[in-house]
C-alpha cells in the first residue's frame, strides 16, 4: 500500500471510532436504581450492561490511540517498522491491523 492509502486507512479507522464513541457514550452513564420501577434482577442486567458498555468504550479510545500514533510514526517515516527492534513489519500484519506497532516477534 501506499503511504496516501495507508493514511487514508488509518484515519477512516479513526473516524468509525470516534463516530462509535460519541453514539455510545450514554450506554457507559450511571445506572439509575429506582426499587419502585425496577426488580434486583433488571438492576443487575443493567449494573451488567453499563459495565460492558464502559469496557468497549475503553478499548475504542484504547484503539484511537494506538490509530493516533500510527498516524504520528507515519509522518515521521517510521510507520511499518517495530518500535521495539526497528525491523519491518510484515505487510499481511500490517493489512490486518494497520495501526500495530510492533513486528510479530515483539507482540507477544
Amino acid at each position: 500500500m501506499t503511504e496516501k492509502q495507508i493514511r487514508k486507512t488509518l484515519l477512516a479507522k479513526r473516524q468509525e471510532l470516534t463516530d462509535l464513541l460519541d453514539v455510545s457514550a450514554d450506554d457507559a452513564a450511571p445506572v439509575e436504581l429506582d426499587q419502585t420501577q425496577q426488580g434486583r434482577l433488571s438492576r443487575m442486567d443493567a449494573l451488567q450492561q453499563q459495565a460492558m458498555a464502559a469496557e468497549t468504550q475503553r478499548r475504542r479510545h484504547r484503539q484511537v490511540q494506538l490509530l493516533d500514533a500510527a498516524l504520528q510514526r507515519l509522518d515521521e517515516g517510521e510507520y511499518g517498522y517495530c518500535v521495539n527492534c526497528g525491523e519491518e513489519i510484515e505487510a499481511d500484519r500490517l493489512t490486518l491491523d494497520p495501526a500495530t506497532p510492533f513486528c510479530i516477534a515483539h507482540a507477544r
